[in-house]
Order: structure tokens, then C-alpha cells, then sequence
């Protein structure tokens, strides 16, 4: 039992080191993606702790497996440096026991990651997207640069020399209206508010001492100019995300539900997917039944020519019902398919921990380093290959190309067969792996050098 705690205690401190090294890394990539949309635009700093903090679940996910293999690496491989391995070894100690308090670790740590996807993971994801769109509703010119064209409204190009990010006042405004094919009209304004109205529907400009100048493409001798002390130009909002439906925000995606609520949804989608096949068979038979089976009285009083076009219209008919319920159907069984990718993935992902641990501890203990640059290397290699089995799976199975198990499960089922094949052979018979093949790159004369430095 101590060395079992032992082994344990050995696997904690790496852990915990991985999982704060890796989600730095990730925290500076996010901050790197992002840092132009939330740095100087005015926000205040809890915005951007709040959406970071949302942020940090999707990072958590993937931190999680690769922490697992890379102190599963670092543990078994300082064992493996200090001799302790061959030691248990020779007291009648089998790899296979070694691995049992890591392997009960990491079941726990799956098990906790599960409950994380289900009940943590979509909240934290939905949070994060509400709080995107509330921040461009709160913040309109966030979209707007100084000194810079903007063209994100149809129609329009609005120049703002100068923009106050906390009250939404823009100054020296220049605005070309482009609306009217027959004429052009161009505003300039010293100053002016930019805010969206209750209904999220427009986008108001409110201008204050400016002109409007308006000339005729076709007749340059027609040109006015109107002087204003203030003027109210009302633009579309509805391309804007957060503006294209008034109930988007309560709308969950695949990744902001959890595993109980998407079944519910595979249900009533596949109710929905037979009713759609039903209709499907009851108009293909209706409209075979009306063309193959024309009136006697068609017959004699029609010619040929009629009969023909009335046939190629039901055809043509036909062919547009089957087309549409062809489209309805794959859409349907698109849907279908998302959702059970997402699904199994609350799954898979956690249970990779478990097999990260049949990877790891054969391969820290064939390595015999301890290091946590040749852990997280390896980890990195491994990882990479698995996800990329994983989103490769993902993408094919939301096509339709392969089962939605298959796609999620293909990678952990690689896992557990080189997890076993490395434990068998470890354990049966000493192998150690180096890296003296790596020094086959260095040239010829840097090498002499190490040499003499290792002699001496």
C-alpha cells in the first residue's frame, strides 16, 4: 500500500505542473487570437476576466488527457532513471501492478471530466457566447477603427476620426450613402452617437453640426447641400449576430448542451426524419399512380403532344418533391449526426485519460528520462496523432461517411491497442529506448566537441 501511495504521490506533483504549463500555453494562444477585439477597446478589465474564465472550460477538456500522459511519462521515467522500476521489479513487483494506482487515478479524473462535459462545459460555452454578442450590443464602434473606411454596412462607408470606446461619441465624421443608384450622397458631421435601438433592429447614428451633400450620377448639374445642426441616419442591424433572431441567445448548439439534452433532441429528430420518409413514399406514389394510369377520356379526346407535356410536367413536378425531400432528409440526418458526435465525445475524450496511462507508463519506463521536456515532447506526438484521428472521425462522420461511434471511439480504440501491446512487452522483458539516433543530425565537428566535453 506505501508504495502504491508512492507511485501516486510521484504521479500528483506532475500533474498539476502540466496542467498550469499547458493552460498558459493556451491562454497566451487565445490571447494572441484575440487580444486586438478586447485590449484598448474600452472594456472594462471583469469583461475580460469573465470571457476568459469562460474560455478556460474548452482548454480544460484538452489539457486534461495530455497533463495525464505527460506525468505519466515523467513519473514512470524518474523511476525508471533512479532505478526504482527494476528494484520492484526484482521484489516481485510487475509493471502491471505499478500501473494500478495511476490507472485508478485516471479513472477518477475521467469520471470527474465526464460530469465537467455535461453540467460545467455547456454552461461555460454558452455564457461565453451571450457575453461576446452583449459586449458588441453594449459596444457598437467596437467594429469601428479611427481613421479607417468601415464597409461592414450595406451600403454605407463610415469614417470616424476620432472614437471614445466608453461613451460610443465618434468625431469628424465622414459617411458615404450609397443606398440610391441614381444618386450619391456624402455626410460629414463634427460629431456624433452611435447606439442600437430597443428592438435591436437598427443601428442609429446621431449626427451633430454637419452637411449632407447629394449630386445625380447622370446630370452633375443637379447638386444639393443641406446644412444640419443635427441629423438621425437609421441603419440595418440585421446582419449583425446578435440581431438576426430575438431569441438566439436562449438557442444552445451542439456544444452548449450536454449529453441528456442532445439525446432528447436525436429523438425528436428521428420522429421527424420518419415523418419526412413517409411523405416522401406517399408522394412518390401519388405521383407515379396519376401519371402511369391517365383517364380513358384523356386518352381519346387528347392528342399525343398534350399528353406528353402533361407527363413531362408531372415529371418535372416530381422531380422537384423528390428533390426537396431529398434536401430535407440529409439536412435531417446532418443534424442527427452533429449531435451524436458531441455526444459520444463527452465520452471518449474522458476515457483517453484512462488510456493515456497504458501509453505512458511503458513508454516513461522504456525511456528512462524524467524530464519534463522529453514528456511533454512524446505527450505532444501522441497527442497530436489522437486528435488528429479524433476530428478526422468528426468531420467524416458529420458527412455521413462513417458512424458517429466509429468517428469518436476510432482513436481510443488505437489507443488501447498500443497501450496493451507497450504494457505486454515492458513488462515481459527490459527494453529502453534513447535518443543517441538524434545525434546522427548534428554535424561531424559538433559532435567531436561533445565528446571531449563528456570525457572530461
Amino acid at each position: 500500500m506505501l508504495i502504491f501511495k508512492y507511485i501516486l504521490k510521484a504521479h500528483i506533483g506532475p500533474f498539476l505542473f502540466s496542467v498550469l504549463t499547458l493552460m498558459s500555453v493556451f491562454l497566451l494562444q487565445f490571447f494572441m487570437k484575440f487580444a486586438d477585439k478586447l485590449i484598448g477597446k474600452g472594456l472594462d478589465t471583469i469583461i475580460i476576466v469573465k470571457l476568459v474564465t469562460y474560455n478556460l472550460a474548452w482548454m480544460l477538456i484538452l489539457v486534461v488527457p495530455m497533463a495525464v500522459l505527460v506525468s505519466t511519462l515523467m513519473a514512470f521515467g524518474s523511476m525508471a532513471q533512479n532505478n526504482e522500476i527494476a528494484v520492484l521489479k526484482a521484489s516481485g513487483m510487475s509493471l502491471y501492478k505499478m500501473i494500478i494506482p495511476p490507472l485508478l487515478g485516471s479513472i477518477v479524473i475521467a469520471g470527474l471530466l465526464i460530469l465537467f462535459n455535461n453540467y460545467v462545459y455547456p454552461d461555460a460555452n454558452h455564457a461565453a457566447r451571450v457575453l461576446a454578442q452583449d459586449i458588441t450590443k453594449k459596444k457598437p464602434t467596437l467594429s469601428l477603427v479611427p481613421g479607417v473606411f468601415s464597409q461592414e454596412i450595406p451600403n454605407k462607408s463610415i469614417l470616424a476620426r476620432s472614437i471614445n470606446r466608453k461613451t460610443n461619441e465618434l468625431g469628424n465624421l465622414t459617411i458615404y450613402d450609397k443606398s440610391d443608384s441614381k444618386s450619391i450622397s456624402v455626410v460629414t458631421a463634427k460629431k456624433g452617437k452611435l447606439y442600437f435601438t430597443k428592438n435591436q433592429s437598427n443601428l442609429i447614428l446621431d449626427l451633430y453640426d454637419g452637411e449632407i451633400h447629394t449630386s445625380n450620377n447622370y446630370d452633375f448639374s443637379t447638386y444639393r447641400k443641406i446644412i444640419f445642426e443635427r441629423h438621425k441616419i437609421a441603419m440595418d442591424a440585421s446582419l449583425f449576430s446578435f440581431s438576426q433572431d430575438s431569441n438566439r441567445t436562449n438557442r444552445r448548439g451542439d456544444r452548449e448542451l450536454s449529453a441528456t439534452s442532445m439525446l432528447g433532441l436525436v429523438d425528436s429528430l428521428t420522429i421527424i426524419k420518419t415523418k419526412y420518409e413517409n411523405e416522401l413514399l406517399e408522394k412518390l406514389g401519388t405521383h407515379f399512380i396519376a401519371s402511369s394510369n391517365p383517364s380513358r377520356e384523356t386518352r381519346v379526346r387528347k392528342s399525343k403532344k398534350y399528353i406528353y407535356l402533361r407527363v413531362g410536367d408531372k415529371i418535372k413536378a416530381a422531380k422537384g418533391t423528390i428533390h426537396s425531400s431529398k434536401g430535407r432528409l440529409v439536412y435531417n440526418a446532418k443534424r442527427i449526426n452533429n449531435y451524436w458526435v458531441e455526444i459520444h465525445k463527452k465520452y471518449s475524450i474522458p476515457v483517453a485519460c484512462i488510456l493515456f496511462i497504458l501509453v505512458g507508463a511503458p513508454l516513461g519506463a522504456m525511456t528512462r528520462k524524467g524530464g519534463f521536456g522529453v514528456a511533454a515532447g512524446i505527450s505532444l506526438i501522441f497527442f497530436l496523432t489522437y486528435w488528429a484521428f479524433l476530428m478526422g472521425g468528426e468531420k467524416l462522420s458529420d458527412r455521413g461517411l462513417l458512424s458517429p461511434f466509429w468517428g469518436t471511439w476510432s482513436a481510443n480504440v488505437i489507443l488501447l491497442f498500443l497501450g496493451s501491446y507497450l504494457t505486454f512487452k515492458s513488462a515481459k522483458e527490459r527494453v529502453s529506448i534513447n535518443f543517441d539516433f538524434l545525434t546522427k543530425i548534428i554535424p561531424k565537428k559538433f559532435r567531436i566537441v561533445s565528446d571531449e566535453h563528456a570525457n572530461n
